[in-house]
């Protein structure tokens, strides 16, 4: 268990964005459709997630080499393969590899996914697209293993019953290299998305996104390796960005990634937030944190994973702010770790609702019980008085890179 205790801050100076988490995670799954070297750019090297990542791929007969703290090359160093063997943390995107294994070599075991605990994460719908492609998928008490038909996977119309990045994501790998056209209908087409569709058409691969309908895969027989800049972090950007109002800072941040962020920022900005755009940078300067209602949803609305970061804001806000989280129904577990530092609010059925009380918090010791409720957390840390202390913050550098030297590189009191 890692801790870290942070004092009242208020935040100053440039912060580079780094690469994006939930981008990098499926590039590296992509690798394992190829044979041929993969050069990764603008990588979160020091992302926990990550690390545990290319572990798994070094596990599967694939080799890397870090260059520098931004770039990453991957190449097949030995026969690929289908089952992995992992005793360390597991992570989601097992499934992803599951899906690009069973599509490279027509077979896949992994380890159950694990990540956040964000209420109820099944996997049917990858299951579901799998057999939709043709495979044969079972379970063992501690895998997920599937087989492809003879011939390999054969595309098919796969009708998404929600919008679900995961399970858009894995029939895009899967496609790829099945026989024939597959279309993903009802996708959940977002930033990181259509950062794997750029890396995989760079690679061979034949995908055409038509809007939020559909999205059609051609399947070909193989891919080419690729050099590939990863998009900048959206959540790391919000968190900043919110940080800096909390704590009536002043900071410049590099690679801000604008067009991923468009409804937060109207949200922001009309809950008090003084922010002004460059070309590739945004300057956070004055305003005040006021109250907000928001409700989270599909791409281009605001992600399940900004709402922990919007719940910090709204505790230094005056009056009721509402939150209603409509992918994941409850994730508001962060709430009760917010109120031993002095934050009220009240679940009411799917909406919860803060009473904000102009940033009157005191430090406690909290626990960071998935990775943005720690960032929340730590946020909040930064305005109240004494000392707060985080347990578990390991899970923060599951999705930061460098999280901890940039605050304190902008002025965050951090004792590690």
């Amino acid at each position: 268990m890692k801790t870290v205790s942070i004092e009242k801050s208020r935040l100053n100076g440039t912060v580079e964005i780094s690469g994006a988490k939930n981008s990098a995670l499926r590039l590296l799954a992509a690798t394992i459709l190829t044979d041929e070297k993969v050069v990764l750019n603008n990588y979160p090297s020091n992302i926990l997630d990550a690390q545990i990542h290319v572990g798994m791929l070094n596990a599967l007969g694939k080799s890397h080499v870090l260059h520098g703290q931004d770039q990453i090359e991957i190449q097949q160093s030995a026969p690929l393969i289908s089952t992995l063997e992992w005793q360390d943390r597991s992570i989601r995107n097992t499934l992803l590899i599951l899906g690009a294994l069973v599509a490279k070599t027509g077979h896949g075991a992994v380890p159950l996914p694990g990540g956040c605990k964000l209420g109820e994460r099944a996997y049917d719908l990858h299951v579901m697209l799998l057999e939709k492609l043709g495979a044969r998928v079972w379970e063992t008490e501690n895998e997920l293993l599937a087989e492809a038909p003879k011939g390999g996977l054969v595309g098919a119309d796969i009708h998404l019953p929600i919008r679900s990045t995961g399970a858009t994501e894995n029939a895009i790998l899967a496609g790829s290299l099945a026989r024939g056209i597959t279309r993903v209908w009802n996708p959940h087409v977002r930033p990181e998305i259509m950062d794997l569709i750029a890396m995989l058409t760079k690679m061979g691969a034949k995908i055409t996104v038509y809007g939020q309908e559909h999205i059609e895969i051609v399947g070909v027989e193989g891919l080419t390796g690729v050099s590939h800049s990863v998009i900048p972090d959206n959540m790391e950007a919000i968190t900043w960005l919110v940080a800096s109002v909390m704590t009536q800072g002043d900071i410049e941040m590099i690679n801000f990634p604008h067009q991923d962020l468009e409804v937060p920022l109207i949200h922001l900005r009309d809950s008090g937030a003084r922010f002004y755009r460059g070309e590739d940078r945004m300057i956070v300067r004055g305003g005040r944190c006021l109250p907000l209602e928001i409700s989270t949803g599909p791409h281009p609305g605001i992600n399940s994973d900004v709402q922990p970061i919007l719940a910090a804001y709204a505790a230094c806000a005056r009056g009721e702010s509402k939150i209603i989280d409509l992918r994941f129904p409850g994730r508001y577990g962060y709430a009760d770790e917010m109120a031993k530092m002095g934050v009220a609010s009240v679940t009411d059925g799917n909406i919860l609702r803060i009473q904000g009380n102009g940033g009157r918090m005191s430090g406690a010791t909290v626990r960071a019980l998935d990775l943005r409720a720690g960032a929340a957390l730590t946020l909040c840390g930064m305005v109240a008085d004494g000392v707060t202390t985080v347990t578990d913050s390991w899970q923060i550098e599951r999705g930061y890179n460098d999280f901890w030297s940039k605050l304190r590189a902008m002025g965050g009191v951090i004792h590690a």
